[in-house]
């Protein structure tokens, strides 16, 4: 057994909404599953776990705030060398900057160094679970999943889909892309805390064809996850209406081929209409909210407020490279200010909203665990909870020392760090309970 005295910050795990536990002095004990998997034992205030557990050793860092390790539920690793790149709007920067960079990671040794730096910048911002996307090449995939594997993470991904508007070096085969995926999905899916996502790239991407038989694996081996965009910009929405004009909506391709499930997670969904929030609902899938993503390429503002209306299922994104930051802090107050526009992007009016800052931290952990279909496992200190979480240190620059010491509550503090943090902040990250990262001096 392992022991942390910290300030402790957790959520119910199954809980709708941010029902949060803070601890100011807290104690949180981990043990080895059957598996050798650390898991959360016991976490509460410190003289009553202690108390419970009086012969484990402490690691004593008071002060500090220790928190579930943020999940990102919607991040491409093979733009991590393009993050910052220019362009005029979405489908310009694709054609400039990420299909050439993505046609590189055929190559299994780029792929692999490329995919050790993503994880390496992962970890130091306090990420431990993300549902990220590979590109068209197998390769890209093995060298992910084999690198998450290494490091014992809860890790998913998938070989991209897209058979067509697609330049050749990320373009695939039709047939071939399929059985890819199927062989990739038999290899590593369930393999110690590793999953698969079948990825459709988006609809305009992929042929009738390779939708199709994406929903046919997808209703084949239900326990895997699927990932793709929605309804982002207003120029690809003209552009799927013109592909698909039979369809109600963008979300309606997805719905016909069978990608709306749970365990479906959707990037973006600025530009949904109302009949769509009744189908996220009815399906039970979910929307990845990426601000930073939204603001650098100019997608809008997502809507909040329809959303939870809704009763939708949703976590926050960093979207990189799209998305200016790694950090789940810069994540968390991006959208804060996405959350208060009173506009969605296409001059249509939305309810501006001010997220709580628990409600901002839930979507970042609990919450996005919700949307994976692994509330209980990730994203909680909740006992039973696989042991992933970070200790953040509140006084980690001078600014956010003097403006964290004023703060009136846990809300203030709290927002002080989502709105002044940053990677300095992230002191240490620990995965099943073994450090992957340490910044202790």
């Amino acid at each position: 057994m392992q022991a942390w005295r910290a300030s402790l910050l957790w959520f119910d795990p199954h809980a709708d909404g941010p029902q949060a536990h803070f601890e100011h002095d807290g104690l949180l004990v981990t043990a080895p599953d059957a598996a050798g998997v650390q898991r959360v034992l016991a976490v509460g205030a410190y003289a009553a776990v202690r108390a419970a557990h009086p012969t484990v050793p402490v690691r004593d860092h008071r002060g500090w705030l220790l928190a579930p390790g943020f999940i990102d539920l919607h991040v491409h690793y093979p733009q991590t060398d393009i993050i910052g790149a220019p362009a005029e709007g979405l489908l310009p920067w694709l054609q400039r900057y990420t299909f050439p960079q993505e046609a590189r990671l055929a190559d299994p040794d780029h792929a692999h160094a490329v995919a050790r730096f993503f994880l390496d910048e992962m970890a130091r911002h306090g990420v431990t679970t993300a549902l990220t996307w590979a590109t068209s090449h197998p390769a890209s995939v093995e060298a992910l999943l084999s690198q998450a594997q290494a490091r014992g993470l809860r890790w998913i991904t998938g070989k991209v889909l897209q058979d067509r508007h697609s330049p050749d070096g990320v373009r695939d085969d039709t047939e071939t892309s399929l059985r890819d995926t199927e062989t990739l999905l038999q290899r590593w899916h369930g393999r110690g805390r590793l999953g698969y996502a079948i990825t459709p790239r988006f609809a305009p991407s992929c042929s009738d064809a390779q939708l199709r038989g994406a929903g046919e694996l997808a209703a084949r081996y239900p326990d895997v996850w699927i990932q793709s965009h929605v309804a982002e910009q207003v120029d690809e929405v003209r552009w799927v209406r013109e592909l698909y004009p039979h369809d109600r909506s963008y979300l309606a391709v997805y719905e016909r081929f069978g990608l709306l499930r749970p365990r479906a997670v959707y990037g973006h969904g600025i530009y949904l209409e109302d009949d769509d929030w009744a189908l996220l609902r009815r399906s039970g899938a979910a929307i990845a909210v990426a601000p930073t993503s939204n603001l650098f390429l100019g997608s809008g503002f997502f809507d909040y407020a329809a959303a939870r209306a809704a009763g939708i299922v949703l976590g926050l994104a960093s979207d990189v490279g799209g998305g200016m930051s790694f950090s789940p802090l810069v994540t968390m107050r991006t959208a804060y200010t996405v959350g208060r526009a009173a506009v969605r992007g296409d001059g249509k009016a939305k309810q501006g909203v001010s997220l709580e800052p628990l409600d901002l931290w839930w979507q970042h952990t609990a919450g996005a665990a919700r949307a994976l279909g692994l509330a209980g496992t990730v994203g909680s200190l909740a006992p039973g909870s696989e042991a992933d979480f970070v200790l953040l240190d509140p006084a980690a620059t001078p600014l956010l020392a003097r403006r964290c010491a004023q703060a009136q509550s846990l809300a203030e503090w709290l927002f002080a760090l989502i709105m002044l943090g940053d990677d300095r902040a992230v002191r240490a990250v620990h995965v099943a309970g073994a450090a992957q990262q340490h910044n202790l001096t």
